[in-house]
């Protein structure tokens, strides 16, 4: 998807699928497949954040977790900072840990209600640096310092903070061994509003200061547009638009695209009054048994027969715009 004047790809994914089987009857048989993830691809560039959407139960963290390989792919490649990681295991695997980490979206369960702040941050410096104690415990009061928090915290356990400081100690220990990759899984979605946006103007600072880059994957389309760079839609395990953030915002391609977007609140009382939204009927199919055809055409208010029979294809639409929708062959 990049052209030769565009930044470095880091982050490259080419027809990812991850199926999870369905097991059935005494002797557990394969019955069929849950395609949480179905054949997607898209490139992340080199300290840019892209923006993963969707309804919940899309596949988007289930997409994040794989190219993490914290799932064994089913199909595809995935490829960081050049190489291919699709089929590593073992200790090749564990080398490139720190290459990428992840951000959880609920901080309590992500955190060891067992372990000490200051443990649970030097934790990863353990397992992949041999650093003595004093070094140890500098570096998680350097990492404190970085996301905002008092170092007397070290000492404190998880259930001690607000959800807010916890994700921050969430986001010490994804720094702690200088990632260049970060999954960031809906990491404000159980966070107070009022804590969201320190969290957010948090990460971004971090973004600028370390060079960091980002998967930003969520369900709230007001912070993705004030986060990210450009902006994959998922629908059904499959990425059915991606774009540069204004243009996907300000021009929707995708009939889906449009109709998330127009259930985004408008805060101008007078573009509220006036706001067009589009109602999708239905249900979103089972990802174990999904529509023949598009995806989409169970919901689609601008669905044809050839939706219903015909796969449509990811196309190029120019200007770093991709969509896939029978509608688009001709623009």
């Amino acid at each position: 998807m990049a052209d030769g004047g565009d930044p470095r790809v880091l982050v490259r994914v080419d027809g990812l699928k991850m199926h999870f089987p369905i097991h059935e009857g005494l002797l557990r048989r394969q019955a069929g497949s849950v395609k949480a993830v179905d054949d997607i691809s898209f490139e992340i560039f080199e300290g840019e954040t892209l923006g993963l959407v969707g309804e919940s139960g899309c596949g988007k963290s289930t997409a994040g977790r794989t190219i993490l390989r914290l799932y064994q792919p089913t199909e595809g490649v995935i490829e960081i900072d050049g190489r291919d990681i699709s089929t590593l295991e073992g200790t090749a695997l564990r080398d490139l840990r720190p290459t990428m980490q992840m951000i959880f979206q609920d901080p309590q369960a992500s955190l060891n209600p067992r372990m000490t702040v200051g443990s649970i941050i030097a934790e990863p410096l353990s397992e992949h640096h041999a650093m003595n104690a004093t070094d140890r415990r500098n570096k998680v009061y350097e990492l404190l310092d970085a996301v905002g928090l008092n170092r007397d915290f070290a000492n404190r356990y998880p259930h001690e903070f607000s959800g807010g400081q916890r994700q921050r100690i969430g986001i010490a220990r994804a720094l702690a061994l200088n990632p260049k990759f970060i999954v960031c899984d809906e990491p404000i979605a159980a966070l107070d509003v009022s804590i969201q946006a320190q969290v957010v103007n948090l990460l971004e600072d971090l973004q600028e200061k370390l060079g960091l880059t980002y998967l930003f994957i969520s369900h709230d389309l007001s912070m993705v547009r004030h986060l990210a760079t450009r902006v994959a839609v998922m629908y059904l395990g499959k990425i059915v638009e991606l774009a540069p953030r204004d243009a996907l915002y300000n021009d929707p391609k995708h009939p889906y695209t449009q109709a998330l977007l127009s259930a985004v609140p408008n805060p101008d009382p007078k573009t509220e009054a006036v706001r067009e939204r589009i109602i999708l009927t239905g249900d979103v199919p089972s990802p174990a048994n999904p529509p023949q055809g598009c995806n989409f055409c169970t919901r689609c208010p601008k669905v044809m027969d050839r939706c219903r029979v015909e796969e449509p294809t990811w196309r190029d639409l120019g200007q770093g715009r991709y969509a896939a929708c029978h509608l688009l062959e001709d623009a």
